[in-house]
């Protein structure tokens, strides 16, 4: 089975096509598939992810067309940020316990802002399932840069000069704000409550902000016998950043079939 496996994906892999068509892919249990990403748009007869794996689908793959879906118990479709909406058709979707769809936006970082949520047209023209689970949350802000510690007061000598007060720390810096949730449409049969429906859309959280610097210590005097000059303050410690805004939330728009 494991051998199969891997020459499906060996297969897909080596084609270029923007258009790959497959008989079927299948995840196995505990695992992690990523799909090729030099396609566009894949059509399988079946899709299947089992209990706990997951299907990684980059970025430059816009469309998957599907005859039949099934997912397993807390199994995983994992969707790549991107620029692109992506699109997922499906004749028969079968999703057991707690699977769901993630289009989750990436989370900033000091070199890269956050990403939003994957904007998702999800189409499912049957559907067998206790809930349709779909987290398409923006990234979090990115951190505040923590401010930079205060330089120490200079040291008096032991009968002459003053020591100086210790250099305040800097402050930290603010975090950035959250990016939006994605924009989800959803077609699904006529048939399917809309309260097991389920989809996040909400904005990043903001980005906390950076500790404020440590203030330098205050010059002391050292290794005196007799006089002693007085010592200096030490500086003041620096504030901390504030932190970033929650992103805005995306939308959801679901359409019965």
């Amino acid at each position: 089975m494991r051998n199969a496996l891997l020459m499906t994906a060996g297969l897909l892999s080596a084609l270029s096509s923007s258009w790959v068509m497959a008989q079927g892919i299948s995840v196995e249990p505990h695992s992690l598939m990523r799909l090729p990403s030099n396609t566009s748009v894949l059509q399988l007869d079946r899709l299947e992810v089992a209990d706990y794996g997951t299907l990684l689908i980059p970025a430059g793959l816009t469309e998957v067309q599907v005859g039949q879906l099934v997912m397993g118990h807390e199994s995983r479709i994992a969707i790549v940020p991107g620029a692109e909406p992506f699109k997922l058709q499906v004749k028969r979707g079968d999703l057991g316990s707690g699977a769901q769809i993630t289009a989750r936006g990436a989370p900033g970082t000091f070199e890269k802002p956050p990403l939003p949520g994957r904007n998702l047209n999800l189409r499912m023209e049957q559907l067998n399932a206790d809930e349709l689970f779909i987290d398409a949350r923006g990234g979090a802000g990115s951190p505040g840069y923590v401010g930079l510690d205060g330089g120490n007061g200079q040291d008096p000598g032991c009968t002459w000069g003053s020591a100086s007060r210790g250099f305040d720390g800097d402050n930290g810096g603010n975090g950035k704000d959250g990016a939006p949730g994605a924009l989800v449409r959803l077609e699904l049969p006529q048939t399917f409550p809309d309260d097991r429906v389920k989809v996040n859309v909400q904005g990043g959280a903001g980005g906390a902000g950076g500790e404020g610097g440590r203030g330098g210590k205050g010059g002391t005097s050292k290794g005196c016998l007799v006089y002693r000059a007085d010592g200096a303050k030490s500086g003041k410690n620096g504030e901390k950043g504030q932190p970033g805004s929650t992103g805005p939330a995306g939308s959801v728009n679901v359409r019965k079939l």
